[in-house]
């Protein structure tokens, strides 16, 4: 508990903890008093305010790329639901009821490598008429763009940009060999360049060891995120991780923990998977570190519904 209290004091003072530093603190037997202190640095870092998001995943399928956990690689057989751009009017829906019910940002999401340029442009066009006609904030995730298409997509009003680094540096070519991280930071590096914010996260219990995890958030500060979604893998059948058996609450909570040391002040927002997790250890979730949230259907598993997450959130203690 004396690493704990000195590594909290170190964050209170402004230091940045170490790699090594984070490894100690997820391999702790003290886990009441990591959650403890990581409670003590949300409460004086993050205010009370919820970041709520939601998404449309507005191009679905046939993405060419191999990434073991996804759905919606061609790579594999997932009976995925795959279909080319939604239109306009959908989309424009979803934003607006996703408004009315004080979602703060929607974001669509695309799958595939990148947009080629027609593609891009609609959804330039829908994204700039959300803004315009129903006054929601609007983010994207369509991967790997160009500085002119990351450029284009600023212009049509979209101020944040989504990118997961998804795992470890050391553990990525295990999962995905068709892009790298490296691939991702030069994107998101060129997003902060244009003015975007940046939200990047990743996925626990793909099979990385609790080190690679702390790998991960560390790697993370090279994005510079406002916002790190934190999605716990839903195996999917069809997919090579289809029988990676789920990891323990206690590593979640752990993991929620020491990416609040890393991060003090950037919003850990639920994401994916969360949906296996009792009410209970969400509660201690938001306690400890988790700030934001995905509300709403997420891409290929359901998601929660948003009057639920508000009272989950309101008896947390936060401001939806």
């Amino acid at each position: 508990m004396e690493t704990i209290n000195r590594l909290k004091e170190k964050v209170f003072a402004g230091g940045e903890i170490t790699y090594e530093e984070g490894v100690s603190l997820i391999k702790t037997n003290h886990k009441e008093a990591l959650f403890e202190a990581s409670a003590e640095i949300t409460r004086k870092f993050c205010t009370r305010e919820f970041d709520s998001c939601s998404i449309v995943n507005v191009r679905s399928g046939k993405c060419s790329e191999n990434c073991k956990w996804c759905a919606q690689s061609a790579h594999y057989n997932t009976g995925c639901h795959a279909y080319e751009l939604m239109g306009r009017d959908e989309c424009i829906e979803s934003a607006r009821y996703n408004h009315e019910r004080g979602i703060k940002r929607l974001s669509l999401v695309a799958s595939g490598r990148s947009l080629e340029r027609r593609a891009l442009d609609e959804v330039c066009g829908i994204l700039r008429d959300i803004k315009n006609n129903v006054g929601i904030s609007t983010c994207a995730s369509l991967g790997l763009l160009s500085r002119d298409e990351l450029q284009k997509l600023y212009d049509s009003g979209v101020r944040r940009y989504h990118c997961n680094l998804e795992t470890a540096p050391s553990y990525f070519a295990k999962l995905c060999t068709t892009h790298t991280i490296d691939d991702k930071i030069k994107t998101i590096e060129t997003a902060h360049e244009l003015g975007f914010e940046v939200c990047s996260g990743g996925i626990i219990g793909m099979g990385e060891s609790a080190e690679q995890r702390v790998e991960l958030g560390v790697k993370l500060r090279e994005a510079k995120p406002l916002s790190i979604p934190i999605n716990i893998l839903s195996p999917i059948p069809g997919t090579p991780l289809a029988d990676v058996a789920p990891i323990g609450d206690d590593e979640i909570l752990v993991t929620v923990a020491v990416f609040r040391f890393l991060h003090p002040r950037t919003q850990l927002r639920f994401a994916g998977g969360r949906g296996r997790l009792s009410r209970e250890t969400q509660l201690t979730c938001l306690a400890i570190g988790v700030n934001g949230g995905i509300v709403g259907d997420l891409l290929t598993t359901i998601g929660s519904q948003i009057d639920e997450d508000r009272c989950l959130v309101e008896e947390a203690g936060y401001r939806f």
